[in-house]
């Protein structure tokens, strides 16, 4: 009788483990991607948001991989006279993305990207998480500095203004200013 009282509760344990899936009950999305509030975003994108969006782009991809981040600041300040061709011929040894690749060639903006490595992260976090609203605080906030007066074209920068969308180009193609302003 003892046999067959152990026996039972074996046998439906098995059938059990063979109706649920291989991985078991389901255990949920324990690391949910964290989903920032407007004032986070805007408090996060106002240093990056007048930007050149050629560079702008560069740096919401690269923030996704804030390790690599770090290391290509590094190298980049180790390797201070590699410029042109030869910086471009050292990269391609490098298996960083190529959005960090890009960013060797903003050593300013590599450096503040390093030295603020928590925002980054926070950065890159938000842009693979609310892609839509990290692009949507970013044109609120260049709508307001251009009401403000603070976003115009200039000899470095081609700003246009159509349907809401507010564009900032290089005016020389082959050079990308990065400005330095108050983000406050």
């Amino acid at each position: 009788m003892m046999k067959k009282l152990c026996i039972r509760p074996l046998v439906w344990m098995l059938v059990l483990s063979l109706a649920l899936p291989a991985g078991g009950f389901p255990q949920g999305d324990t690391e949910a991607a964290p989903v920032f509030r407007q004032e986070e975003l805007d408090q996060m994108l106002a240093p990056i948001a007048l930007y050149p969006d050629s560079l702008l782009v560069q740096v919401l991809m690269a923030a996704t991989y804030p390790l690599e981040v770090a290391a290509a600041a590094r190298w980049v300040k180790a390797n201070p006279d590699l410029k042109d061709d030869p910086l471009a011929e050292a990269l391609e040894q490098k298996e960083w993305d190529p959005s960090v690749k890009s960013l060797a060639n903003f050593p300013s903006v590599l450096s503040m990207m390093d030295e603020r490595i928590e925002w980054t992260q926070k950065l890159g976090d938000a842009f693979l998480a609310q892609e839509e609203q990290v692009m949507a605080a970013v044109q609120e906030l260049r709508e307001k500095a251009y009401a403000q007066g603070s976003l115009r074209t200039t000899n470095d920068q081609q700003v246009t203004v159509q349907e809401k969308v507010i564009a900032i180009e290089p005016a020389n193609p082959d050079v990308v200013y990065v400005p330095v302003y108050d983000p406050y």
